[in-house]
Order: structure tokens, then sequence, then C-alpha cells
């Protein structure tokens, strides 16, 4: 079961990042009916989070926790991984459906614009930037999950960059992030002195 569960988060992952892809990619090919393909990949994703939420709530499974080393200097070790237990169970459903919602109600709001399948590009990473967040085992990944969110979030109020007033929020939000960017960067680093991990497991157990 622990198997099934991190390979089922994989996928709720990474489909978002392949439907980023998709839309940049080969999505012009399907002509008016484009929004379909991220449409369909985002709701497959809150399909597999209903059988995270059911494993992990319902049937109350162990957490699941997978990582490796991305680097180790001896006094440093950073892992990048993944760890799902009933919070991140019901987080995975919250943004998988208010995603879904967002890309449907986004095909009748956005129709006709001439950067039609950028949008729901950027949707899509979004949406994969998100669930990296919630699915981070360490300070250090969630933190860089962030930072695509906030590139994800420059990308989206800037769209129509040609107005002034959405190139101006755009900037806003960009050097507002960025303020709480180091915020963040000092705590993580203030929680690394403290107990030695980055590690979110480590630091509540610490």
């Amino acid at each position: 079961m622990e198997y099934n569960i991190f390979i089922v988060s994989l996928l709720i992952l990474f489909l978002p990042l392949g439907s980023f892809i998709c839309q940049l990619t080969i999505a012009s090919k399907l002509g008016k009916n484009s929004h379909f393909l991220p449409l369909g990949i985002i709701s497959s994703t809150l399909i597999l989070a209903l059988f995270i939420f059911y494993s992990m709530i319902v049937n109350h499974s162990s957490p699941v926790n997978v990582y490796a080393n991305w680097f180790d200097t001896g006094r440093l070790s950073v892992q990048l991984g993944l760890y799902i237990d009933n919070i991140t169970a019901i987080m995975l459903c919250v943004v998988a459906l208010i995603s879904s919602l967002v890309h449907l109600y986004s095909i009748e709001y956005m129709k006709g614009d001439k950067r039609y399948n950028r949008y729901f590009g950027f949707l899509g990473l979004f949406t994969f930037s998100m669930n990296g967040i919630v699915l981070s085992d360490s300070l250090f990944m969630m933190y860089l999950f962030w930072e695509l969110v906030g590139l994800s979030s420059f990308l989206l109020i800037g769209f129509w960059f040609e107005k002034d007033s959405a190139a101006n929020a755009s900037k806003k939000a960009f050097l507002t992030n960025r303020v709480g960017d180091i915020g963040m960067f000092i705590g993580m680093i203030i929680l690394f002195f403290q107990t030695g991990t980055f590690h979110i497991k480590g630091i509540t157990d610490s």
C-alpha cells in the first residue's frame, strides 16, 4: 500500500507539469478543443488525490516518507523527497479541487484569447508548484517549490502584459514575494541551526 501511495503521489505531482509542457508544445494542434487536455489532466489529479485521501484517512495507512540525499558536505545534508500523511492527503484534495474548478471556469473566461493555450500552461505550472509544497518532506524542497509558485503567480498576474495595470501588478507581486522569501529563508536557517536538519519530520520530532 505504501508503494501505491508513493506512485500515486508522484503522478499527482508531475501530471500538472506534463500539462504545462503539453500546452506549450502540442496543444495548438488540438484547435478549439485544446482545453480538454489540461482539464482532463488536472481532473485526474483530483481522482488520484481522493485515492490518497481514502488510503490515509479512511484506511488509516501509515505516513509514507521516501527521500534521497541531494548533497552531503558532512556538516550539511539536504534531502529531496515526499512525505504523505493525513494533512498532506487533505491538502492534495484542496489543491486538486480548486485547480480543477479554476481550469473549468477559465475555459469560458479565456475564450478567444490569442494566448489561450499558454494561459492553461501557466495554470498547470502553478498547480505543479502547489502540489510540490504540499508533498515536500524538507524545508529546502518546500522553498524551491515556493519560488516556483512565485514565478507562476508572476506569469499569471502579468498574463496580459500589454496592459500597464497587469504589468505593474505582476511587478508588485514579484517584489512582495521576494520580501517574504527573505523572511522564509531566514526562518529556515534558524530552524536548521536549532535542529541540525531541514527535514520536516526531523524538526517536528526534535
